[in-house]
């Protein structure tokens, strides 16, 4: 008899709110250093956060609420300060609240430290009132929770490329497509589906930098899960969530532009693998099963999608959470506030000595390089103490899924390593939830070369590796081989 096959799933409480986050126009937008503007000039696409409730059947109270926000990042103080604001006014647990950021380029750095910039003095308040918008749809969206299912699917999708490529002509490394350096094109699906069969929410995990509209860009943008979440909502009529995932070395194909209409593009191609990942879904608390042989002009073997027992829906309602911290070193060479400062300072008097001479190429590569060196302050600023980082890590089991929820940008490794080692679940991997920091985690092998993400990484060679041996280990503590 042929084996039965089951997707995986979960049983669980769900309620979902999305509201619109747009920042002003004319707020601060530079975010590249090669930027010439600094405030923003108009809207290419809102920007969006959708409130997602996710809880075990019978305990509401041991739920999460996911935000995923049309940001790129917020700074640790930032951060915080929104998340203490959004769980006191929504009633909910500091430690139930996961803000995952969509790391979209195109939004504007939100530092409250560049007040004294053009358009900087509307950052504080536009966060403010963030801060009340989230509390507001996180509330909404519990109040929303009914029974559901989630439904788990897999489906490929080209648009994330590699982009650690070794410029031969200038000898270096740059961040740019490699068409040869391998790219996770995994997407995950999840659907969630009501007691009566309505589709309530798409969520959409994938791997892939929002970095389409670069410094020539001063629109207002979401980037591609912009265009992506239109084409999913098109076709089932309820929200849908892009969720980051280790991307940290990937990057759309086609990016580092100016034209909206590239972004938009790339969105439609990834809505499109996710709408064909959803289209192969079956019906929720099902499997499809051998029906037997119907004799025709061959004896035709029928399946059919058969309801699941009762036994095998309580096994789909299993939810086990636990947070856990894991200590990475920091690198032997990290450089300290005191070396940054000077490095600025000479920086800044190299632009002024190019603009004396109105040498404008030098000047603009002199200001990237002040920019570097403010956004090196804040993230070695902001270290704990001590030989390592204190890296925060909250992995939550839900039926037949695993769902992880880690800060900063992780390369591809966590994500496929983990999905190795454990091919019979769904995993979904989010990244840059709740913060930024410690930054970029590469893998061991691109340190000592030149690339953009190993120099300015904060931990050693090797944390990536073991962070990710360390969550696998917990997973298989759930679903063993």
């Amino acid at each position: 008899m042929p084996t039965p096959l089951e997707i995986p799933q979960s049983l669980c409480s769900f309620g979902v709110a999305r509201g619109d986050v747009t920042p002003p126009v004319g707020i601060y937008h530079r975010m590249w250093g090669a930027a010439a503007h600094e405030r923003s000039t108009g809207v290419h696409r809102p920007l969006t956060a959708t409130a997602a409730f996710i809880a075990p059947p019978s305990r509401p109270s041991a739920g999460i609420v996911l935000v995923a926000l049309d940001h790129c990042l917020l700074w640790d103080l930032e951060a915080q300060k929104v998340l203490e604001i959004v769980a006191a006014k929504s009633g909910t647990a500091r430690e139930q609240l996961l803000v995952a950021f969509s790391h979209t380029h195109a939004a504007g750095l939100m530092d409250t430290g560049r007040a004294d910039r053009p358009g900087g003095e509307l950052i504080a308040p536009y966060l403010a009132d963030l801060a009340e918008r989230l509390a507001d749809l996180v509330a909404e969206a519990k109040a929303q929770a009914e029974p559901a299912t989630l439904c788990y699917a897999t489906g490929r999708c080209n648009l994330a490329a590699h982009r650690d490529t070794f410029d031969e002509a200038g000898g270096r490394f740059v961040c740019g497509f490699n068409p040869d350096g391998p790219a996770d094109d995994t997407v995950v699906l999840v659907r969630a589906t009501s007691a009566e069969g309505r589709t309530l929410a798409t969520l959409v995990n994938y791997a892939c930098h929002p970095t389409t509209l670069a410094w020539q860009n001063t629109l207002i943008s979401p980037d591609f899960p912009g265009a992506m979440r239109e084409v999913v909502e098109q076709a089932t009529g309820s929200p849908c969530l892009f969720l980051q995932g280790a991307s940290g070395e990937l990057g759309p194909r086609e990016g580092f532009v100016g034209d909206p209409a590239v972004a938009d593009r790339n969105g439609r191609q990834l809505g499109h693998a996710a709408l064909s990942a959803l289209e192969g879904m079956p019906p929720p608390q099902t499997r499809f099963e051998y029906a037997g042989p119907v004799e025709s002009g061959a004896v035709i073997g029928t399946w059919r999608h058969a309801p699941l027992d009762a036994n095998r829906l309580r096994d789909l309602e299993a939810w086990d959470l636990k947070r856990w911290t894991v200590d990475l070193p920091y690198r032997p060479d990290l450089p300290t506030l005191e070396s940054t400062r000077q490095d600025r300072t000479r920086w800044e008097c190299e632009e002024r000595d190019a603009l004396d001479r109105d040498d404008r190429a030098r000047a603009a590569e002199c200001r990237a390089f002040v920019e570097r060196m403010d956004r090196q302050l804040v993230r070695i600023g902001n270290l704990p103490p001590g030989p390592t980082f204190p890296f925060d890590v909250l992995l939550w089991r839900t039926g037949g899924a695993v769902w992880l929820a880690v800060g900063a940008e992780h390369y591809q490794h966590l994500q496929v390593e983990l999905r190795r080692r454990t091919p019979h679940a769904s995993i979904v991997v989010l990244t840059l939830v709740n913060g930024w920091q410690p930054g970029y985690l590469p893998a061991a092998s691109a340190y000592g070369r030149g690339i953009y993400q190993a120099d300015v990484a904060v931990l050693a060679a090797g944390s990536l590796e073991s962070l990710t041996d360390n969550i696998a280990a917990q997973i298989a503590e759930w679903f063993p081989t």
